[in-house]
């Protein structure tokens, strides 16, 4: 790839016809070309070095789906900064811990400068007097437009700071330069075109409505599309939350090929999507729809495939994929030509043996594929030392995205577990998470999903814990579990008798303490992930509390949705 920089990339895409596509919730569409972008953001970078921005220094941006975070974004690369996109205060009823969770953001990253708009601006003035930011908080519509002065960075330079999830521990910034982000992305697109190469009748399109601040909306969707270059469609998360259905109807009317979603949302669309909102509607198009950034299900795999091929859905489009934000994205893809590759192992021999053995019946477990082309994947035992395939153990990874700050030898230790069967990698669960009973390993999503279906349970909104209780001796099997908003507390009985009963009947052993939560309570990463040691530590402390109430807002015209309130 001859661009050796993020921005040399926009500068290309510039010289296109395609461009980037902004769907509201009405559905209504404004496009604005690569060579628009480009002109704004060059506007948008002089803008900055008039502001004291220098090459290298951190820029954070607070945006929604937008062509100001675009022009934000690509500015702040084009004066030599280096973005760091944070999530929006979505959730809003949990208002003090965003500020106290973005402001260590902002401190971990160095910040200098936090762009912003004026209706959020109003909503981050406490998290600004938490944070140091030396050029404060600045509204897009207040950022003075220049030319830029200047050239473009190095390839081996800075070129973001991307934040873990922060499922296990505290969100950290991961250091990228921008040949690893290009090597990432060349390898994905590779990996594509070889799949579905373009032609006569096929030209790749993508479809997103994955939150930009987020590695699989960010590098999977913008920058392999600015990359490519290919039109790009994008719809804010907090729209696809409240209809799913637009996702769909978009990737219809766009003819898009590939789009990417995390696990929940197709069990999303799946149980959410009505026929009447599909009329008209043709997935015939979607050649890839990538499934990461979760443990992959492969019932929900089924339910989505069985309830949208009426619609021209393929079975080979379903293409489970595994990555983390210190590879940039993307390490493994499932062959994307073929079905999904399920199997079924024997539950025993996983938990007490650690080993893959198949079986009639028992753990269902998706492939999520073989590298990428660079990439390598290995397991290995608590000493460092490679297994054989189809043992258990931790997941390393190397190849020329992984950020090098992370590596030990030249090999990333993922905090996954799983394994390797026909040189596929299969994951078991993420090796702080597991719970140990009575001797037994247990993948506490193994737990969760024994969940589904049950009566009143809020989709998505189980934690399944390990807890050593004061002056215990052994970890007790804790299970928290959402109610429906729908659902009154005169449930919680029943509820509580077939949650213990589900788990007893799939996974073969009887929870130590089922607990009903109001709708809201469990704590989650921006993301959308459960965080169960913070789950933990609150079950442990007594500090389980749903939400305050806050009033109603309207931010700079956005009704701005909760982006995991994923149940009824």
């Amino acid at each position: 790839m001859p661009e050796a920089t993020l921005g040399g990339l926009l500068r290309r895409a510039s010289e296109s016809t395609r461009g980037v596509c902004f769907i509201d919730r009405w559905e209504k569409e404004s496009f604005h070309s690569y060579q628009e972008i480009y002109r704004r953001a060059s506007l948008a970078a002089g803008g900055l070095q008039a502001m004291g921005i220098r090459a290298g220094d951190r820029v954070a941006l607070i945006l929604p789906t937008s062509v100001d975070f675009f022009e934000a974004f690509f500015g702040a690369l084009l004066a030599g900064a280096v973005p760091v996109a944070l999530y929006p205060p979505y959730r809003l009823g949990r208002l003090d811990e965003y500020h106290d969770r973005t402001a260590a953001m902002l401190g971990r990253s160095g910040a200098r400068l936090l762009l912003t708009l004026r209706g959020l601006g109003r909503l981050l003035g406490r998290t600004t007097k938490r944070a140091t930011l030396e050029l404060g908080l600045t509204a897009m519509e207040d950022l003075p437009r220049r030319a830029p002065a200047g050239g473009d960075p190095s390839a081996d330079d800075l070129a973001l700071l991307q934040f873990s999830s922060g499922t296990t521990e505290e969100p950290k910034p991961v250091r990228l330069s921008h040949r690893q982000i290009l090597a990432n992305v060349d390898a994905m697109r590779r990996t594509i075109l070889k799949a579905y190469p373009e032609g006569p009748r096929l030209t790749h399109r993508t479809v997103s409505w994955l939150p930009l601040y987020h590695d699989m909306g960010l590098v999977g969707s913008v920058l392999t599309s600015v990359a490519h270059p290919s039109d790009l469609a994008l719809i804010p998360p907090e729209y696809f939350v409240s209809r799913p259905a637009i996702w769909l109807r978009a990737i219809s009317r766009h003819r898009a090929t590939v789009s990417a979603a995390p696990n929940f949302a197709y069990g999303l669309c799946a149980d959410r999507v009505r026929d009447e909102e599909l009329e008209g509607v043709d997935l015939s198009s979607w050649c890839l729809a990538l499934n990461g950034a979760e443990p992959v299900t492969p019932s929900v795999l089924r339910r989505f495939q069985e309830r949208f091929r009426a619609y021209g859905l393929r079975r080979e489009a379903l293409t489970p994929v595994y990555g983390l934000s210190e590879a940039a994205l993307a390490v493994t893809f499932s062959d994307p030509s073929r079905p999904a590759r399920v199997h079924v192992f024997d539950r025993r021999a996983l938990t007490e043996d650690g080993v893959a053995v198949a079986a009639p019946a028992g753990q269902e477990l998706a492939s999520l594929g073989k590298p990428l082309p660079g990439y390598r994947v290995r397991i290995a035992d608590r000493n460092g030392k490679t297994v054989r395939p189809g043992r258990v153990g931790r997941v390393m990874v190397r190849g020329p995205s992984i950020a090098s700050d992370s590596t030990r030898a030249g090999w990333l230790e993922t905090g996954d577990t799983g394994f390797l069967l026909d040189g596929e990698l299969y994951l078991y669960g993420r090796e702080k998470d597991l719970i140990v009973l009575r001797g037994r390993n247990y993948a506490p999503q193994d737990i969760e999903h024994a969940l589904e279906g049950v009566a009143h349970v809020r989709k998505g909104c189980v934690a399944a814990l390990g807890i050593v209780p004061e002056n215990g001796e052994r970890e007790e099997l804790v299970v928290l579990v959402e109610r429906n908003r729908s659902s009154s507390p005169s449930v919680d009985s029943q509820l509580m008798r077939e949650a213990s009963r589900a788990v007893v009947d799939r996974i073969g052993v009887v929870p130590d303490v089922v607990r009903v939560l109001e709708a809201g309570t469990l704590p989650r990463t921006s993301n959308g992930k459960i965080r169960r040691s913070e789950a933990a530590r609150q079950y442990l402390t007594g500090s389980l509390r749903p939400p305050k109430r806050w009033p109603r807002l309207r931010l700079a015209s956005q009704a701005l949705l909760s982006f995991t309130s994923l149940g009824k």
